[in-house]
């Protein structure tokens, strides 16, 4: 296997292209910690560390569920089973993020330093969690909902209340969708002895939960917008990401075949969508 053959195996293994869905949060909190503009240095210290935090989390979680995923048929072509990455790489690539992570948060600010250990254990705590609980859906939200309180912290070195909501939100959403999309993974995980919302509590009342999780982070971020005293950009923002959750939900209750269509393209868009209007709210204010 070549070099690029080999990025392109990472890529997949922690699915490069999924870190879009936490990374606009983690401007939105730089924007209004500085009320506009960050800077070009925190931009690209922000965007180093998160990508870092994220292949940590991703990559982690590969190497600890190797044996599970082997049995699941719909995981078992992941580079991590398949041989195309051996378990010595993964451990590498896993450790070197970790190191990068936390030596790119000492050049941020003291507190983001001293926080770093601290969020990456949070983000490995996932991939053990789901073995003894099924809130583990919470704390893989958690991990999402982390960024935008590291996004505040890198831009002013302390945690500004208003970050509070806005990780809620972000922690609450993300275990919405995470509902969503471990609904293909109930049978197997029944039977595998894996705790999930899905296989405690069946595909039905998982919907129901998903939508209180996703109405309860759009009360959050309401709360976000008032503290954080933003403008009418921001809350237009709050009202697409519900209209878009609202289809998200209705796309999902089509059936698993739409599965990956909710969690996938309108999750992604939907952090874009709120970040753009953060963005214009500031913007406008100019």
């Amino acid at each position: 296997m070549n070099v690029v053959q080999k990025l392109r195996a990472f890529g997949e293994l922690v699915v490069f292209q999924h870190t879009l869905f936490a990374l606009p949060f983690v401007f939105i909190a730089m924007i209004v910690a500085a009320r506009g503009w960050f800077g070009w240095a925190l931009l690209g210290l922000g965007l180093g560390a998160a990508v870092c935090a994220r292949n940590f989390a991703m990559g982690f979680n590969r190497l600890v569920d190797r044996r599970y995923d082997a049995l699941n048929p719909r995981t078992a072509n992941r580079p991590s089973i398949d041989g195309r990455l051996s378990l010595k790489a993964i451990i590498v690539f896993v450790a070197a993020n970790a190191i990068c992570f936390v030596a790119i948060c000492y050049f941020i600010n003291p507190l983001a330093f001293a926080l770093s250990t601290p969020f990456l254990i949070i983000l490995g705590s996932y991939s053990f969690i789901k073995r003894v609980s099924w809130a583990a859906h919470l704390v893989l939200g958690l991990s999402l909902g982390l960024a935008p309180i590291a996004g505040a912290v890198a831009a002013l070195g302390e945690i500004p209340i208003w970050s509070l909501p806005l990780a809620a939100g972000v922690t609450l959403w993300s275990a919405g969708f995470d509902l969503l999309y471990s609904l293909q993974d109930r049978e197997f995980d029944q039977k595998a002895g894996l705790f999930s919302i899905p296989a405690r509590f069946g595909a039905a009342n998982t919907l129901i939960i998903s939508r209180v999780f996703h109405v309860a982070a759009l009360l959050f971020w309401i709360c976000f917008c008032v503290l954080a005293q933003l403008g009418g950009f921001a809350w237009i923002g709050v009202c697409v990401s519900g209209a878009m959750l609202i289809a998200e939900h209705r796309i999902a209750a089509d059936g698993m075949q739409q599965i990956n269509r909710a969690f996938f393209t309108l999750n992604a868009w939907l952090s874009v969508v709120f970040f753009a209007f953060i963005t214009l709210d500031f913007i406008w204010a100019i």
